[in-house]
Formats: C-alpha cells, structure tokens, sequence
C-alpha cells in the first residue's frame, strides 16, 4: 500500500489490508475450498484473464458485480509498479463512474491534525484503491467522488495493460541430468505462475557407482549450479536419499503444487520417474516433464519406426529427416522469470541443503587425480566456446583421424558436460550449424554433428531394447559364454596386463576420467574378443566407475559393438595391444607419460618392454616381472583361439559367418570406431582359406 506525502507525487496502486497479508498482491481470490480437499496444481477455472494468489492467501469470493463491470470495461488496471507513468494532463478515456472517496477526520496518529487522508476506491475492484495525505486546505473538487486529475492521469497510463497474472504454484524442479540454467525448458516450466520455486537435487546412493573423479565432477556441477542461482536469488537444495521416499516429506513440508523434471530415457531411471508421478497425483502436485537431454524426442523416433529401435546409423538418420532439424534451445533461465517468485531459503540452509564434501560422500579426496575437467555449465560454456573459436578445425572434424596417443585431447571433450547435462546437446547443435553455414564441412558419422547423431542413435536403442545394459535377456546382443577370470579382470582394470599401451590408457582412465574413444577401442577389444575373453558387461561396470561420460546408453552400446555383441560383427577386426600405439606415437611418448616406470626404455622396447636384453631393462631401472609385470596372454595365440570362440557363438544364434557375412559400411561404425582398425584391411574374408591367410598377415596388422 502505497502513500503520497504532502509533496504530492503520484500514487501506486496498493492493496486495502486484509489481516496479516499486508502488501498482498492485488486480484481476485479463489473461492474457498472445501475441508480435507487436496491442493491440486490446476485449480478450478476462473473468468478469462483473471489472475491467481498465491496458495497461502485467505481465499474470499470475488466482489459483486466483478464480471459485469470486466465486460463492460474490457481491461483492468496493472499491480504495483507496472506501466509508465503519465504526464499530467494528458488525455484520458473516461473512467468508470463511482470510484468510492473516503476522508479520514482528523489524520491518524502518524499524522498531524491538520493532515486529512483520502482513499478514493476502484470501482471495479474493490480491494484497489489509491490514497493520499493532503493538507487540509488541499484544492480538489469537493463535490465530486473522481479522484484529482494528476491521479486519474497516473491511472490512466495503466488503463488498457493488463496485470500480470498473481503467483498461485509452489514448484519443485527436480535437477537430474540437466544441470543447467540454459535450454532447461522444465526449469521455465516450474518458475511460471510461480510463488515459491525449490531447485532440488537428489543424491540416491543406491544408483551412483560413480567413482571419486566422477562424483567430483558432479559436485563441481552442483556448486557451479547452487552459484548461478544465488545470483538470480535463489539456492539449490541439495538432499540425500532416494527419491520415493524423499518426495512425499518434501512435498508436505514445501506446500508442493506443481514438480517438474527433465524427461530421461533409460529403462531404470523411467521406473523411478513414474512412481514418482505416482506419489505426486497422490499429493495433489501437477507433474511436468519436458524433453531436453536428447535432439529428439526418443518416443517420436520409436513410433514412427513402430515402436522399435533402428539398428543402423542410415535407418536412424531417414526417420530423423521426417522430423526436420532438432528444436531450437528454450532461453536460458534469468531473473526476470524469477520475478514475484519467493526465494525459501533459510539461514540454515548450507547446512540442512548444502553441496557435500566428497569426504561426506564416502570418497577419498587423495584418490582423485588431476583436476583437468572442472566440473559445470560455466566450464561447460566456456569449454565449447572455445572450440567453436577454432572454426576450421570444427568444420574439417573427422573423428576416425584424432589421435588416442594424443598428450593433450585431439577431440573436444565435452562428453562429460553433455553426460551432466552441463551442457545442452541442442546448443551444441545449433552453435555447430553457427559455423558450418555457408561453407563446405565434413559430414556425418565422421563430423562433429554425426557424434551427436550417434548420442541419439544409442539413447533410442537404449530406451527400447530390453535388458540394453546385460548380455541375458538383450535380443540384439549375441550370447557368449566368457571367461569368469577375476585375476585378468583386476589386472587390466588396475593397468596391469603387461602391455604398455593398454596399461597406459587404463592408468590415464583411473587416474583422469577421460580417454580417448580410439582408446576405449583397444582396450574394450582387448578385454573381451581380443584377448582375455572377459564379458564386456564387467568392462562396462569399470567404465561407469572411472569414465567422467559414462552415460548408461552410450557405455552400455559402445560395449556392444566393441565386443562383436551387437550392431557390429566384423569381430575378425582385432585392436592389437603393440601396432595399434605406434601407428600415432611410434616413440611411446604416451606411455612414457602414463607408465613412468618404463620412461627409460629405448623406443624400440617401449611397447614390448619383455623382449629388452636384461642389460638394457637395468639400464633403464625396470626389471620385467619385477618392476613391471609380464604380459598375461600371448597376444597372438589367444586371438586366434578368442577367433574361433566368437564364430562358434555366431553360428550358435545363426548368424552369417564372417565367410559370407555382408560387411557394415563405415556409415554404420560406432563414434568409438574408425573404418577399420590401422594396418588393417577392409575387405572380409571370401573362404576360409583367406580368412587363414589373413590371420597368418597377423605379423604386419596386429602385431
């Protein structure tokens, strides 16, 4: 409620007090409800335009004779604040008649004796009203119930704008994936007709296998994300527990009416999202989910292929053209959506709400490695900012060419931002076709568009193939009967094989979050189909461990396809652990770098350090077998052997024999896989005398 002094200048609207709800908003209050009715996000209909209260206001019946004078007017005044003031003087509609005047003799206790207030009481709106504190001797007409002409000017400048509707929801939106304020068309959602917004992240310990570096990504994530949010006024709340159960005691505790979430596709995390839409039709809270971690919708994808997923690259990218290029990104969140929406936070909230320590998470902060890929939308943005600055690099990206070897990423890695959803993939997108327009660029699956086309293409396999992440129960995946060798499985998870090159990568995996996908090839090949013969279903649990983008779809699809299980089934087409380094780093400086026990060794050992004489492993200070281990297969026997294993599973199921079984073309190839392997050829075999004759070729191609 707003007053003018004696230097008379122009009145906001106010609102006549009520109680305890002083400086309410003006509008309309619902009807009351009836006792023990649940509080519903939707409530029932009200006259068109008509705005709502926030859910704690007394709820009181609109004034007699409301809609009459809505339809005979055909506008309303603006709330507090709004429009831009008139000049006095200026030319006016003419009002409504019968504003209500009201002089108070003498002036309250505030006021001296000789001050009169006057409350002049919109015709329309009864609890709209403008008041001012004039001298007595104040000229005005005296026999008239208008208000002076300044302030029937300043009523004006509202007369034809509408208020804006009143705040009536409080929201909860429930962070998963898409840690972000950017493109989250979910957050808009709860930050509308909102008086009460809860940004909630939930840390569910029974679903997390991520290791140390990965949880300090996401904590990195959490804070970045609790930042942006202070500085628009809010926080966000940080609880612990499992959903179902958390739910219920938030949605009582916060007076929840509406919940919003971003969709996700994977089969588990989609059970837990419809029990939770369960709970909340129970409590009465509107539930809205909004799809934005993915380029499309993956239920569009799937009804216009009847339901299942397209197996092949080609067959995913002609059901896309029916749907046109992906949406544009919704506007990033500000505090103008914020606006009129109460912030919840209490003192206590670091405490009660805080991000936790990894210490309070059970980890280890001495078992994290080098802080390279700091977790978060701001690094995410200035991440990708940086490479869309590098705009010939971005347009001739093909992915096959980048090095695994590499000292420092020859790709971009954004995977872990894109995981997080610190980054959305429609804003990737769209700030590709930025630098691609208008000139020539390389083209999917090889370009930096088609990686993201592959993102899609397994997150649709994922969302609709059963048992997508197991080999039991998964009908694209072809049943082996694998080795159960936990000593093979500990040592290439803890870089132990004996082969520098795959013992390099996996010390990077454990120690960075992060290798390159030429990387995850080999040593995927060399855990299962190439030489130890262990299920890439245990190769996928360590990926989700120790990978910073271990996303369930892409981890669980890329270990299909790398271990000849599913999609790809050239599985004569081995990754040596010895030529494939030294196609790109021929001196070893990668494993120099990774492995510094074997710093030392003359480049002509460093990839087969067992066969260095003794004197020249003393030389170098590393004893092979004391230092460092010895090799734990012969490369080349157990290949061969793992060969025949693989083509006895194939004819098992039925599958074509690699003799007659029509190659994949290179649109088909994972975003892990190059064409073939280097040094090897891409021509399958014709008979099995030349698939002998290739196997004898080993020497040049594998070894």
């Amino acid at each position: 409620m707003a007053r003018l002094d004696s230097s008379l200048q122009l009145p906001h609207l106010g609102v006549v007090p009520d109680g305890a709800a002083q400086g309410r908003r003006a509008g309309w209050r619902h009807p009351p409800a009836s006792a023990g009715t649940e509080r519903r996000s939707c409530p029932g209909p009200l006259q068109p335009g008509l705005p709502r209260d926030p859910p704690h206001c007394q709820q009181v019946g609109a004034p007699p004779g409301h809609a009459e004078a809505q339809a005979g007017r055909g506008s309303r005044l603006r709330s507090h604040g709004a429009g831009k003031p008139a000049l006095p003087g200026a030319s006016l509609p003419h009002p409504p008649p019968a504003w209500r005047h009201r002089a108070c003799k003498p002036g309250p206790v505030s006021l001296p004796g000789f001050i009169t207030r006057h409350q002049w009481v919109h015709p329309c709106r009864s609890r709209l009203f403008y008041e001012l504190n004039l001298p007595n001797k104040a000229l005005f007409p005296k026999k008239t119930k208008q208000p002076p002409p300044f302030l029937l000017s300043q009523v004006a400048s509202h007369w034809d704008t509408p208020p804006p509707p009143a705040m009536q929801h409080s929201s909860i939106h429930w962070f998963r994936k898409g840690l972000r304020l950017h493109d989250n068309p979910a957050l808009l959602a709860a930050a509308t007709d909102c008086c009460r917004l809860h940004p909630l992240f939930i840390l569910d310990p029974s679903s997390n296998r991520a290791g140390a570096n990965a949880q300090r990504f996401l904590l990195d994530a959490l804070r970045d994300l609790d930042g942006s949010l202070r500085e628009m006024g809010s926080r966000l709340f940080v609880v612990r527990g499992c959903p179902e159960e958390v739910f219920p005691r938030l949605f009582r505790a916060w007076g929840t009416t509406r919940l919003t979430f971003e969709v996700d596709t994977e089969p588990p995390t989609r059970q837990r999202d419809a029990a939770v839409a369960e709970l909340a039709a129970r409590h009465g809270v509107e539930v809205i989910q909004k799809v934005s971690h993915t380029l499309y919708d993956t239920e569009r994808v799937l009804a216009l292929n009847d339901g299942k997923a397209p197996l092949t690259y080609k067959h995913l990218q002609s059901l896309l053209a029916s749907l046109g290029p992906p949406e544009k990104p919704a506007p990033a969140l500000t505090q103008e959506h914020l606006q009129g929406c109460r912030n919840p936070c209490q003192v206590s909230h670091d405490t009660d709400y805080g991000v936790p320590t990894l210490e309070e998470l059970g980890q280890d902060p001495a078992e994290v490695g080098p802080h390279l890929y700091p977790g978060g939308e701001t690094a995410a943005l200035a991440r990708l900012d940086t490479h869309m600055e590098r705009t010939t690099w971005v347009r001739t990206f093909k992915k096959p060419e980048t090095e695994p070897t590499s000292l420092s990423p020859s790709t971009t890695v954004l995977s872990p931002y894109l995981k997080f959803g610190c980054l959305s993939v429609r804003t990737f997108w769209w700030r590709l076709d930025q630098v691609y327009q208008g000139r020539e660029h390389s083209q999917p699956p090889v370009s930096l568009h088609g990686q993201l086309l592959w993102r899609e293409f397994f997150y649709t396999a994922g969302a609709s193939i059963p048992n997508f992440d197991r080999m039991v129960g998964n009908p694209v995946c072809l049943q082996v009967d694998w080795d159960d060798n936990p000593q093979h499985l500990r040592a290439w998870r803890e870089g132990q094989t004996g082969y520098p090159f795959i013992d390099a990568i996996m010390t990077q995996l454990r120690s960075e979050g992060w290798i390159h996908h030429l990387a995850r090839h080999a040593v995927a090949c060399f855990l299962t189909r190439g030489d130890l013969w262990v299920s890439w279903e245990e190769g996928l649990k360590v990926f989700e461990e120790l990978l910073l983008d271990a996303d369930w779809s892409l981890n669980a699809g890329n270990w299909l396809w790398l271990s000849g299980s599913a999609f790809f089934h050239r599985y004569f087409r081995i990754y040596s652990p010895i030529a494939f380094g030294k196609k790109t780093d021929r001196d070893g400086a990668y494993i120099r770098k990774y492995l510094p026990v074997l710093k030392d060794f003359p480049a002509k050992y460093i990839y087969e350090p067992w066969k260095a004489p003794r004197a020249v492993q003393e030389q170098a200070g590393c004893l092979v077998g004391t230092h460092y281990p010895q090799p734990i297969v012969e490369h080349r026997a157990v290949s061969e052997k793992n060969l025949g294993h693989m083509k006895a599973a194939c004819a098992q199921k039925g599958n074509k024999s690699p003799e007659n079984h029509q190659a994949p073309s290179t649109a088909l190839l994972p975003p892990w896989l190059p064409s073939s392997p280097p040094g090897t050829k891409r021509e399958p075999p014709a008979s099995p005398s030349v698939a002998q004759s290739q196997r004898k070729k080993s020497k040049t191609e594998q070894h």
